[in-house]
């Protein structure tokens, strides 16, 4: 038995370009010009260490609280109706529940949102643990998020917890809190940058994973 910890943006769900649209129209409704290319590099990270490299200081100080708060309800509105699961979703979770493995969601995502995501991707009755943005003060690429996973989880002994994502910024926080990171290229990062990261093995989608599983180090265990 393990404990695996999935992100859900662009692992799970396909909602990276979504989440980059409502990023870039949001900004733009501040009047700040930047392209949805350049935002969709850096989903994966939440607002607190996104917002930053778009929004001077200065001014991210003044409004951030506030370009947050647009781009929250503008993408429940009109960009959340929009997103859907990976093939092999359902199956994989089915799958991993089945093999005894315990299944923790870490999101930079609000609760609400989480719960949604959940809903969406058909797993609700099949994931364990959830944590969100309230349980980390800071987002990926910071370990908070999995750090806070590992304590729901009863902080489980090293090599007893993987993550699985699609971002370097994902492979970046797991590393920093001393875990092992699978990737997935559904996200669109390219699998140069997610092994640069530190991830120890890299599938296209959650299909590939279950495909894969027999031979995966989800049941094989680290070398």
């Amino acid at each position: 038995m393990r404990n695996l910890i999935f992100d859900i943006d662009g692992t799970l769900l396909d909602s990276v370009d979504l989440h980059a649209a409502a990023w870039a129209e949001a900004f733009r409704h501040f009047g700040i010009d930047v392209r949805e290319d350049a935002v969709r590099g850096q989903i994966g990270k939440g607002g607190d260490q996104l917002m930053p490299v778009f929004v001077p200081p200065e001014r991210l100080a003044r409004e951030g609280e506030a370009i947050e708060r647009f781009r929250s309800d503008l993408f429940k509105r009109q960009y959340l109706p929009r997103v859907k699961p990976f093939q092999g979703v359902r199956a994989l979770f089915a799958r991993l529940k089945q093999e005894g493995h315990v299944l923790a969601l870490a999101s930079s995502g609000k609760a609400d949102e989480v719960e949604r995501y959940q809903e969406i991707a058909g797993i609700s009755d099949l994931v364990d643990v959830a944590t969100n943005s309230d349980e980390a003060e800071r987002s990926k690429p910071h370990p908070d998020i999995f750090e806070a996973a590992l304590a729901r989880l009863g902080h489980p002994h090293r090599g007893q917890a993987i993550v699985i994502g699609d971002s370097p910024y994902d492979a970046e926080a797991a590393v920093k809190a001393g875990l092992p990171a699978i990737g997935v290229l559904c996200g669109g990062f390219p699998e140069a940058d997610l092994s640069a990261a530190g991830c120890t093995a890299i599938y296209r989608d959650p299909q590939d994973l279950l495909d894969g599983y027999a031979s995966s180090i989800l049941r094989r265990g680290l070398p």
